[in-house]
């Protein structure tokens, strides 16, 4: 692969201010009058405007997918084919979430079929989640990319000085946090005793090898 290492700077640079002031919508600012299909399509688009500019040409959500979600119960039914509140926000939840999750585990995190006001809470609370995990996510790209950056006082034995391997970083990164958080998902409703004992009959089961 062959990158240009100060373009590369350049872009970090701006999408790391551009990060360090997007805000996904507050619920309160989330239209509530109904909308058809075509106009929660654009108000998506517009709310998750932080993907990179060479990405925005693709359609990350379509009707289908929508529709898909619906079908499948991962989020509420529309209203005489309108979109409210409550629909845009269990959307936006899902749209930041399936690049690390399936759609099938992450509605662990927000289920469907519970009282509006617990989804308000749950919405509420992801997005201030959202807002410290980017500018956490932000400082650590400092770190890692410290040689890039000319950060050299931030530099650890993670810090990367090429775009390959930052890229490789970044790949890696992203695999093992979207385990984790499936990992714990998982958990869900187990007890000590039981994760305890379910892992010591893994550890004991004899291998299949010669059977």
């Amino acid at each position: 692969m062959d990158y240009d290492n100060q373009f590369i700077e350049k872009k970090l640079r701006r999408w790391e201010k551009y990060l360090n002031e997007f805000r996904l919508p507050a619920w309160e600012d989330i239209p509530d009058l109904g909308l058809y299909m075509e106009q929660v399509l654009a108000l998506l688009t517009e709310y998750l405007d932080y993907l990179p500019p060479e990405l925005k040409e693709e359609q990350f959500i379509t009707a289908a997918t929508i529709n898909n979600y619906v079908r499948n119960r991962y989020m509420p039914k529309p209203y005489k084919k309108k979109y409210y509140r409550i629909h845009i926000a269990y959307l936006v939840m899902i749209c930041t979430l399936k690049q690390s999750l399936t759609i099938a585990t992450l509605t662990q995190m927000i289920p469907n079929g519970i009282p509006e006001e617990q989804v308000k809470e749950i919405y509420t609370s992801y997005t201030e989640r959202h807002r410290i995990a980017a500018e956490y996510f932000v400082d650590q790209v400092r770190v890692i990319a410290s040689p890039m950056l000319h950060h050299d006082e931030l530099k650890t034995s993670a810090s990367v000085s090429e775009t390959s391997d930052l890229i490789s970083t970044y790949a890696i990164l992203s695999g093992l946090s979207g385990l984790l958080a499936e990992k714990l998902l998982l958990l869900d409703g187990v007890k000590g005793g039981d994760a305890d004992s379910s892992e010591r009959l893994t550890r004991t089961q004899p291998a299949n090898d010669n059977q």
